[in-house]
């Protein structure tokens, strides 16, 4: 047995990064800030082109029919440029709900790139969902699929300008319900799966990109007549901070596999990964700023752009303390 991605998988991925390179630039990315809907102009048409948006769905919905192993490494890349799209919301979760729940209306919209769908689980607040054409919802022990127009939205602050956030008013009804009792429950446990999982990825990718960028940085900077990465505090800060991405990196795959498998002990392999995933992006993020020094405290520097998203996405679909109390709990202790 081979436990490694595939040269299609790789293949994939190495378009993703391409596409983004080119079109999700920073300085795009600080745009989006400005942005009234917070996302890159015409980035989403392309990834939907690219098959990216419905990846999840199954292929009698005229999705691409492929799983959380396909998708973990192209939310890395997302995370390693910042993308300020619903590549988690839409794609690893609404989708695979959809489907897990038997809607086949609103999730062949879905894969075919007609509508967004917002996701309300795991979350008092919804990520974009002024952009989103229907809402998945959840009362008590129901999912609903609730119409954009039939919802009130209430912008709420995020240390991410580019994350727009929302509290969502709304009644739930016969028309809009989904599922309800067990297995509802359980498709909402298995969607804060997969939206932990694939924050997760994103995270590792972002704190790839802050400890790049900052060694490109301190290869740089001299201070005191010597470049400022020749100091050996320096480099261990770097170091520690590598280390902990590299840890993080494999528990995503591991979770991925583990999802997409169904496998007995998937939730403790997400809470696994994500709790290492948001300590590694936290400490790259803080390393990231100490290194650049004053600079890197500036708005007008791109080094905010991912640690404000590495920040916003640690605490998303549980922090770190949550998800090491599930592994605790997962294990009797």
């Amino acid at each position: 047995m081979q436990f490694a991605f595939t040269e299609d998988q790789l293949l994939f991925r190495d378009t993703v990064r391409d596409l983004l390179a080119n079109e999700c630039k920073p300085e795009a990315v600080r745009a989006a800030w400005l942005n009234p809907t917070g996302r890159v102009p015409g980035l989403w048409d392309k990834l939907v082109d690219m098959g990216v948006a419905a990846l999840t769905a199954p292929e009698a919905a005229g999705g691409m029919g492929m799983n959380e192993v396909d998708l973990v490494l192209l939310q890395e890349e997302a995370g390693r440029a910042a993308l300020p799209e619903v590549l988690i919301e839409h794609t690893a979760v609404a989708l695979p709900l959809l489907a897990e729940l038997g809607e086949s209306a609103w999730l062949a919209k879905a894969a075919a790139g007609e509508v967004i769908v917002g996701v309300g689980v795991g979350s008092p607040y919804v990520l974009y969902a002024d952009q989103a054409d229907v809402l998945l919802l959840v009362h008590e022990d129901e999912v609903h699929a609730v119409p954009a127009a039939d919802v009130t939205l209430t912008a709420q602050r995020s240390v991410d300008y580019s994350r727009r956030l929302f509290s969502v008013a709304w009644t739930p009804s016969d028309a809009t319900l989904l599922a309800k009792g067990p297995a509802a429950q359980q498709a909402v446990v298995d969607a804060c799966d997969r939206g932990a999982l694939a924050a997760a990825a994103q995270c590792v990718g972002i704190a790839q990109t802050l400890i790049e960028v900052t060694v490109d940085y301190v290869g740089q900077r001299e201070q005191f007549g010597k470049v400022v990465g020749s100091y050996q505090a320096v480099k261990h800060h770097i170091a520690n901070a590598l280390i902990a991405t590299e840890f993080a990196r494999p528990l995503a795959y591991v979770a991925a596999y583990a999802v997409a498998n169904s496998t007995p002990h998937r939730g403790r392999d997400v809470s696994l990964a994500k709790a290492a995933a948001s300590d590694a992006v936290d400490k790259a993020a803080r390393m990231a700023l100490q290194c650049h020094g004053a600079i890197g405290y500036t708005f007008e520097y791109d080094l905010h752009l991912w640690m404000k998203r590495g920040w916003a996405l640690a605490a998303s679909w549980g922090d770190a303390s949550f998800h090491r109390d599930r592994i605790g709990r997962s294990l009797g202790i």
